[in-house]
């Protein structure tokens, strides 16, 4: 149990902060968003504020920023249907309300809207707070509207006479006691924005996972201290490292000729050699001495049979944050080639994780101590941030593609078209996840 809270509470902070960034820059950019949503699937808790739902979805797996325009528009109002319009003091209809299909032939819309019961809350049946009040409520049946241009509604009243009425930009429409929707007119449209405020907002979710990395590593190393230099703990018997004359107590000054301060130092170059020979500068007795040594394969890893011991001291939070830069840096290149093996096969899809391995690793790190948490938090950060940024369909990166695409081309792609090609990489999404999910399962159960 306390993996499974653990594991819901880290994902959802990741979601969470990966779509913040989506809605801060969306508002930024005077996008409607209609939802701010964590997991998918029946709504566990939700509430509005502004012009905003918040929700918590029963599958903490995911969360998404739903904004206005990014699918087209739907308004469900038919011609010739009766309507209850609720007008502000300025005579711009601030609610359209539906008359359900159980009473429109009971009475005329007149005596409907004078039944309609009246409600502070929202949602409901109410208004939304950042709606002027009610000054006066009229009816009649539609005979045109205009919801995102000229923002107008035409009805015939009880007497046949047309009246034109003025929509307020932030009215909603009601269908019934739950299912109410704020208008969007096209300038608080995703698809009406330029090219630059859609790019800023699709990429800020992962921009702000990087960030997230940054900040962690960079409180990890507040807290251990500033990696200042590597020394050699034990050699392995038989290795390369004896071999190539290493002792304990050795300092690794240098490898392939870049200053080693940290493990990573060490490892990155051994992996990226791939079993070609390393040259190192070492350090012993005040003295260095240059080695090539050749690294050997065991386990998936390139070694050469060095136990490290990492010496530090205290860092200032100037030093911290650099640090945490240069670690998110670092990070980011392993994932890198980590993906690249992948597409080249060099890798198999049984060395990735899904929400069932991820959670047997958090779990076994919280077992560790909450720096080991902090440190999963981080990678898993920097992973999502990175495996986003892809331009896969259904991704942010997929989506960028398009408004990259749009920018060259110098017009829009068909909503339609694009809508069917992120539909296809969702699919093909869920089948990835499912097969890597059934390899978890047999790894953590039943290997």
């Amino acid at each position: 149990m306390q993996t499974v809270i653990t594991f819901i509470l880290l994902i959802s902070v990741l979601v969470f902060i990966h779509e913040l960034g989506h809605f801060i820059f969306a508002k930024r950019a005077g996008i409607l968003v209609r939802e701010f949503a964590i997991g998918f699937g029946p709504k566990l808790i939700s509430w509005f504020k502004g012009e905003t739902q918040y929700s918590i979805r029963i599958l903490p797996l995911g969360g998404y920023v739903r904004m206005a325009g990014e699918d087209p528009e739907i308004v469900e109002l038919k011609t010739g249907a009766p309507l209850v319009l609720d007008r502000d003091g300025e005579g711009r209809v601030i609610r359209i309300r539906t008359i359900p299909s159980r009473r429109k032939d009971s009475g005329s819309t007149g005596e409907w809207a004078r039944e309609y019961e009246e409600v502070d809350d929202f949602p409901g049946t109410g208004l939304p707070k950042h709606l002027p009040a009610v000054a006066e409520t009229v009816s009649g049946k539609l005979l045109e509207a205009d919801l995102e241009e000229k923002l107008f509604i035409l009805v015939e009243d009880e007497e046949g006479n047309e009246i034109r009425h003025r929509v307020h930009p932030q009215a909603v429409i009601q269908y019934d006691e739950k299912n109410i929707i704020q208008i969007a007119p096209l300038d608080r449209q995703f698809a009406s924005k330029g090219i630059l405020d859609r790019a800023l907002t699709i990429l800020a979710g992962p921009v702000f996972n990087f960030l997230l990395t940054i900040v962690l590593m960079a409180v990890v190393t507040l807290v251990v201290g500033l990696e200042t230099k590597v020394s050699v703990e034990d050699i392995d018997p038989g290795t390369p490292a004896e071999k190539a004359g290493i002792k304990p107590g050795d300092i690794v000054r240098s490898v392939e000729g870049k200053e080693v301060k940290s493990l990573n130092d060490i490892r990155m170059p051994l992996q990226e050699a791939g079993g070609k020979p390393v040259s190192m500068v070492l350090e012993r007795a005040n003295q260095n001495y240059d080695i090539t040594v050749k690294p050997v394969k065991k386990d998936g890893q390139f070694l050469i049979g060095i136990r490290m011991k990492q010496e530090l001291r205290d860092a200032t939070v100037s030093e911290a944050a650099v640090s945490g830069f240069k670690k998110t840096y670092e990070l980011t290149g392993v994932m890198l080639q980590g993906i690249s093996q992948l597409i080249t096969g060099k890798v198999g899809l049984e060395s990735l994780a899904g929400p069932v391995g991820i959670a047997d690793i958090t779990g076994q790190a919280a077992e560790a101590g909450w720096l080991p948490l902090v440190r999963l938090t981080a990678l898993l950060s920097l992973n999502l941030g990175i495996l986003n940024i892809l331009p896969f369909p259904a991704l942010d990166g997929g989506r960028l593609a398009f408004i990259a695409f749009e920018a060259l081309r110098g017009k829009p792609i068909d909503p339609n078209k694009e809508s069917l090609v992120h539909f296809v990489g969702f699919a093909l999404l869920m089948m990835l996840m499912l097969l890597i999910t059934y390899n978890d399962v047999v790894r953590v159960f039943f290997s």
